[in-house]
């Protein structure tokens, strides 16, 4: 594994001390709205563990009660102890992550956060361990329902790798929901071997057109966009050795569920999930409103149908194997197109992903 990426241990480890010590806004979360639960959940993670935290906003996908989850760099353990509170004391999250100082870190406040939460035992446990190897760092395949990952998978050399081994550890109906930055082309040799620039998660950005290629290979479906915003460099020195390279954060949503079926479908969202009792934002292109019908793509429809929001609609097929004139067929979305108009209609437009907030809700 490439040693410059892995030079970020270095970076982040020792280099940065606080969120501040930061070059660009890549991996700091800019103001945005977030939901009453998780402001409160955040509010029991001891200070130390949220002061060496240097993710890009909030990875919380919804409906998470009872569930098993897999953060991948999970470093000082933030959003595992945030998460804990959210899946309740029968379900469980797991944190692997390659730095022994993050790791020692998150290891020592177990305790503290099982008798905060008032829970009998932990239900959260950390791993030392590369994210491109998760079963050799012994995490079981068809173990998990959701992996999450916050601004890690750029600073990876081989991101099929690291998709291929989400997908082997998650149950079939499982979701990879996670954030990371993006590039408006193939990144240079140049600019790969730029030390600081890997630690800033820039050098290491996937052209979001290959991420759709590389999870298609993989066996994901799809990739959905669930949001998306602009990164800005502040530093004359590396926004010259960037030159016209452009970078958003974003976050994606990937399930591993049966393929070939793509029968668009009337669905009704039944409003059960915490935090979106009202209105569930699945995506950008899809937000359901309680008790009111909306007609999908077939690959929504085969997601919603074989994931764990399964409970949280009711079914309606439409019989045809592309549904009524009027409902488009599934197109990528343009995440910097994306970021431009939520620019445009300004941060509260739609809540969730990388420097952002998302809301959280059930695994039965």
């Amino acid at each position: 594994i490439c040693d410059t990426a892995h030079d970020s241990v270095d970076y982040y480890g020792k280099r940065l001390k606080h969120t501040s010590d930061l070059k660009t806004n890549a991996c700091v979360a800019p103001v945005q709205p977030t939901p009453t639960f998780i402001r409160l959940a955040l509010k029991k993670v001891h200070p130390e563990i949220t002061a060496r935290y240097y993710g890009c906003g909030l990875v919380v996908p919804e409906c998470l009660e009872g569930c098993r989850i897999l953060d991948l760099g999970s470093g000082s353990g933030r959003d595992c102890y945030m998460l804990s509170q959210l899946v309740g004391e029968k379900g469980h999250v797991t944190g692997i992550d390659m730095t022994d100082v993050q790791l020692e870190l998150a290891r020592t406040h177990v305790d503290y956060h099982m008798k905060e939460f008032g829970y009998k035992k932990p239900n959260v446990n950390f791993v030392q361990g590369y994210i491109e190897a998760l079963t050799d760092a012994g995490l079981e395949k068809d173990s998990f329902d959701i992996v999450i990952s916050n601004c890690v998978v750029n600073l990876s050399p081989d991101k099929r790798r690291v998709l291929a081994e989400a997908y082997k550890v998650l149950k079939a109906g499982g979701e990879l929901y996670f954030s990371d930055i993006y590039c408006n082309g193939r990144i240079t040799e140049e600019i790969k071997n730029h030390q600081v620039l890997w630690g800033e998660c820039l050098a290491g950005a996937l052209w979001w057109k290959d991420l759709l290629q590389l999870a298609e290979e993989v066996g994901f479906s799809p990739p959905r966009l669930v949001t998306a915003n602009v990164v800005t460099v502040n530093n004359k020195e590396l926004q010259d050795t960037l030159g016209d390279f452009k970078f958003v954060s974003a976050t994606y949503r990937l399930f591993k569920v049966p393929k070939g079926n793509t029968r668009n479908s009337k669905v009704i969202y039944n409003g059960g999930i915490t935090g979106a009792e009202d209105s569930f934002h699945f995506d950008c292109q899809y937000t359901f409103k309680a008790n009111d019908v909306v007609e999908v793509v077939g690959d929504v429809a085969n997601i919603l149908t074989h994931s764990r929001f399964a409970e949280e609609f009711t079914f309606q097929p439409l019989g045809g194997p592309t549904g009524p004139c009027g409902v488009k067929p599934m197109v990528s979305v343009d995440p910097f197109e994306l970021a431009l108009q939520l620019g445009v209609q300004g941060p509260g437009a739609v809540t969730g992903g990388c420097c952002s907030t998302q809301s959280a809700g059930c695994c039965k």
